[in-house]
């Protein structure tokens, strides 16, 4: 579990100042084809729980987990009720005890590589434990053996098939506040969620109608995302840094988004949220 509290860059940049600059690192910035999930926690309070299902989705997907907070939240505070350990989910590991592979021959042998037809995660096995030793490591393996493997229809099944469990992983779909019925979405993610809110609430006070919707997971996006999306006339998404989810809300799905962004190191304000937003609503 990975967890990146964005703040003011590049390198040493602003230790102490917010920033939600490092989207694209997190979704692209590996050599060769390796997604991984990124989950986002939207308030303070909400750390606890966006840790908690990001720790879900690695153990059950046995994958890297990307945790992209910021500076905002790590400085913020809200109140917050410490769980009863009963609600919380169980992430207990079932670790793998018993061969899992039959071969040709009849014999019964352990394959490290085998993986789950739901998740496509492939078993664990604890460091010694007798009938399940396997080797590791960092070159390419064929497909369920673990077997070094340069061949290139196994490459390509190889490099498929992570993609496709990241692609698969089980989350919740895209809640919209939208009372209104309104032609307007301001679609946001991570520590906006505080700013937009306070502003949504002003415009609607002032009697301008806007829906409201918020990401939590980044990778892969909800499934009706693209729905939610083509339901409005005009998509606004504000952020810390250049336009990095514009870039791939528009990317993904050809939608004619409108990019509002601020990179000073601080939190939009309420006030002038509320006016950039209103540029785009029409009654």
């Amino acid at each position: 579990l990975i967890i990146d509290i964005q703040r003011g860059g590049p390198s040493t940049g602003l230790p102490t100042k917010t920033e939600q600059a490092d989207l694209l690192q997190a979704m692209y910035g590996r050599n060769g084809e390796a997604p991984v999930p990124i989950v986002a926690p939207r308030t303070p309070g909400d750390c606890f729980t966006a840790a908690v299902e990001a720790a879900r989705i690695a153990l059950t997907y046995r994958t890297p987990v990307f945790l992209l907070s910021d500076g905002y939240l790590a400085n913020g505070s809200e109140p917050w009720r410490v769980p009863d350990l009963d609600e919380l989910p169980d992430l207990r590991v079932p670790f793998t005890t018993t061969t899992n592979h039959t071969l040709a021959d009849g014999t019964d042998v352990f394959w490290p590589y085998k993986r789950d037809p739901h998740t496509l995660a492939r078993p664990w096995a604890v460091p010694g434990t007798p009938g399940l030793e396997h080797r590791i490591g960092g070159i390419e393996k064929q497909d369920g053996t673990g077997n070094i493997s340069y061949d290139p229809a196994n490459h390509e099944l190889m490099v498929r098939t992570r993609q496709a469990k990241i692609d698969n992983i089980t989350v919740d779909d895209l809640v919209v506040d939208d009372p209104d019925h309104a032609s307007t979405l301001v679609l946001g993610w991570g520590s906006t969620y505080g700013p937009i809110t306070a502003a949504v609430r002003r415009l609607r006070t002032d009697g301008h109608p806007i829906a409201q919707a918020h990401l939590r997971h980044l990778n892969p996006f909800p499934r009706n995302l693209e729905t939610v999306l083509a339901h409005y006339t005009h998509v606004v998404i504000p952020e810390m840094n250049l336009g990095q989810l514009n870039t791939l809300i528009r990317a993904r799905y050809l939608t004619p988004t409108h990019s509002h962004t601020q990179v000073n190191g601080m939190p939009f304000k309420a006030e002038q949220l509320a006016a950039a937003l209103k540029e785009h609503i029409h009654d």
